[in-house]
């Protein structure tokens, strides 16, 4: 005889294993170029959306077991896309998967334009608002996202990295503006604010310098914000006096990396708020 504890945990397993795949099909959604997972709220489209790249080691299927995060997105009526990265090189027993971005490290296929594909796709397929999409993603998913947004900043309407940007050596310059908001743990250690040396000889970025391209980018007026606002355990400086169709936001919390507590609602108002 099963124990009640123990059927309500195996209830919990079953329940979060069965939000991963396409729209309520186990299986994932499949593209020319790779797969992705899909939730879409209730009610009739079109829906606005946010996609989410996992960190390295993780899958598509991992972000949508997130049900704190999810549950928020598709509460304020966003549907959630979470991609799947590519296998690790040389890891023939680890399982995971990560992002081909670093600049000196050849890619095995374009993420940015696989990025792009998706949206395409599953805004067709399940009736999504492909001109309001937000592109999110944890780690080194947050770099794939800064990467995106330099190198394509048109494919989205906005971008939202979390504890993750830019590798050394840093881009020199991007493709144009974009709005933009990356939060990050004052307490990283993983990926420090400052980067870090790793035992494979590549460096991380220095996210002070990635906010300084992305000023320049923007083409905002000052290096200082234009406004101060503290929401929750997030302290948040941004820029506003920038180009068209720019915007630039940075939001500080106290904890490591980690997607914090109330990023969901923080990251959906900064949205709602752009222009």
């Amino acid at each position: 005889m099963i124990r009640p504890l123990t059927a309500a945990l195996w209830l919990c397993l079953l329940a979060s294993v069965a939000q991963a795949g396409c729209n309520n099909d186990p299986a994932p959604c499949q593209t020319p170029h790779g797969t992705y997972h899909l939730e879409r709220p209730e009610g009739a489209g079109p829906h606005k959306a946010v996609m989410v790249l996992h960190g390295f080691g993780g899958s598509g299927a991992g972000t949508l077991r997130n049900r704190g995060m999810v549950a928020v997105l598709l509460s304020r009526g966003y549907a959630v896309i979470a991609p799947d990265g590519q296998p690790r090189q040389g890891q023939t027993t680890r399982t995971g998967l990560t992002w081909d971005f670093h600049p000196d490290r050849p890619a095995r296929r374009d993420e940015a334009a696989f990025l792009a594909e998706v949206a395409d796709d599953a805004a067709r397929r399940f009736d999504l608002d492909r001109g309001a999409m937000l592109l999110a993603g944890f780690s080194i998913g947050g770099s794939m996202v800064s990467y995106a947004a330099c190198t394509r900043p048109g494919d989205f309407a906005a971008y939202a990295p979390v504890a993750g940007s830019f590798w050394r050596p840093h881009p020199t310059a991007c493709n144009g503006p974009v709005r933009l908001l990356h939060t990050h743990g004052w307490t990283d250690l993983t990926v420090p604010l400052e980067g870090r040396r790793l035992g494979s000889g590549f460096a991380q970025g220095d996210v002070f310098a990635a906010l300084s391209l992305w000023r320049e980018t923007n083409g905002c007026t000052a290096m200082r914000p234009d406004s101060f606002a503290t929401k929750g355990p997030f302290q948040i400086r941004e820029w506003t006096t920038c180009l068209p169709g720019a915007g630039l936001a940075f939001a500080l919390h106290p904890g490591g990396h980690t997607v914090p507590k109330g990023w969901a609602t923080l990251a959906l108002d900064w949205f709602e708020a752009q222009p």
